[in-house]
């Protein structure tokens, strides 16, 4: 059992089909982004590469905490510029407002995608929270820290 960051295999692949949206691009003019949610995990959970799916196994419990998570907000549709040879996107801190609950880690899932892993944030050791608004903190929104980079 062990959380281990990273951007899951499923993902890497999916992305290369063209499953995922993260936003109106040029071959998507009139296609709404996808809904991309992040759930809290125990420390027991076993979140890796390997992860495919959202599941409830290990999902935290506890006051302000709804099973499935928050949705994501994309603070950085796909982006890259033309002297870097890095393509990469972000999402807005998410926060649980009068929370009471611990965690140690995250997934991001693709709620419109049948619930398809997309990435596993280990939080370093279990966070807990009493009656306090719990955040995940993004990276900031530029090649060399945005979440989801692909160089």
């Amino acid at each position: 059992m062990a959380l281990s960051q990273t951007l899951t295999t499923s993902f890497k692949v999916e992305i290369l089909d063209g499953i995922h949206n993260f936003g109106v691009g040029v071959t998507r003019a009139t296609t709404a982004a996808d809904t991309f949610k992040i759930a809290l995990y125990t420390a027991t959970a076993t979140l890796n590469a390997t992860t495919t799916v959202y599941d409830t196994t290990d999902e935290i419990t506890g006051t302000g905490y709804t099973a499935g998570g928050n949705t994501l907000t994309i603070s950085q549709v796909p982006t890259s510029t033309n002297t870097e040879t890095i393509a990469w996107l972000n999402f807005a801190d998410s926060s649980w407002s009068s929370a009471t609950f611990s965690a140690a880690g995250a997934l991001i899932y693709n709620s419109t995608q049948g619930n398809k892993a997309v990435a596993v944030l280990d939080f370093g050791g279990t966070k807990t929270t009493t009656n306090q608004t719990f955040t995940v903190t993004f990276p900031a929104s530029a090649s060399n820290a945005a979440l989801i980079r692909i160089s």
